[in-house]
């Protein structure tokens, strides 16, 4: 997607919803009923929310419009296929120090691949011109040492100045009271958001009643249908 066709396409179209941090059975049907298009699944043994116990069911009998994303932390690739294979999963997201050159090699085995990136200041965003066509989208939240699960914004004003071609989802410390700051944060590149620890209720258990009340809110700024279909998928 050039950056003419970003800047002619309505803001709100399309919103992206990406719920992460999933690993109860239940709760994973629950949340699947809620429809978003990607579902994150961490399997990283330092996270309270770790999903590398979890039956691989839960995750292979999600609907088709349910889609999930396998998260890893600086995992070489053995690893990271393994564990797809494991659970059917065909989207990644790499939360630590991968290269772009791992990317591009993750990629040719057939994976789409998100890259997460901790923002801080504009020079992070200066860093990512290294993975711009490389990865098929980034997701941008809070830096820290802990990648990610911090419940904790970044200053999401460093995007007016973001002019890569990649798409990217927001994330970090978004919450139910967001609705307006979200749309106010809408701009071309930005393909929809990525929210976790603050719609829990302990970590990896996802507040149902919240997720409604915010995922309805969020939907009624949609100026069109939604599309079921992602970006990346229509390339194929």
């Amino acid at each position: 997607m050039n950056s003419e066709q970003r800047h002619n396409k309505p803001l709100h179209a399309d919103m992206m919803i990406k719920i992460c941090g999933m690993r109860e059975e239940e709760n994973i049907a629950a949340v699947a009923s809620l429809t978003p298009m990607l579902m994150g699944f961490i399997f990283h043994e330092a996270s309270p929310r770790d999903a590398s116990l979890l039956n691989p069911d839960a995750v292979k009998s999600l609907p088709p419009f349910v889609r999930p994303v396998a998260v890893f932390v600086d995992k070489d690739d053995e690893y990271i296929s393994g564990v797809c294979d494991r659970y059917g999963i065909h989207i990644i997201q790499l939360h630590g120090a991968e290269s772009p050159a791992q990317c591009r090699r993750l990629k040719s085995k057939g994976f789409t691949v998100f890259k997460a990136i901790g923002l801080e200041n504009s020079q992070d965003l200066q860093n990512l011109a290294i993975y711009d066509g490389v990865v098929d989208m980034f997701l941008f939240d809070t830096k820290s040492s802990c990648h990610g699960g911090t419940g904790k914004k970044f200053d999401w004003q460093l995007l007016e100045s973001y002019d890569l071609e990649t798409s990217y989802l927001l994330s970090g410390g978004i919450d139910a009271g967001d609705i307006n700051n979200i749309i106010k944060a809408m701009r071309p590149g930005m393909a929809g958001i990525d929210i976790n620890s603050r719609f829990e209720t302990s970590p990896g258990i996802k507040d149902i009643s919240k997720l409604v009340n915010f995922i309805l809110s969020l939907r009624k700024f949609n100026e069109h249908e939604p599309d079921t279909t992602p970006f990346w998928e229509k390339k194929i």
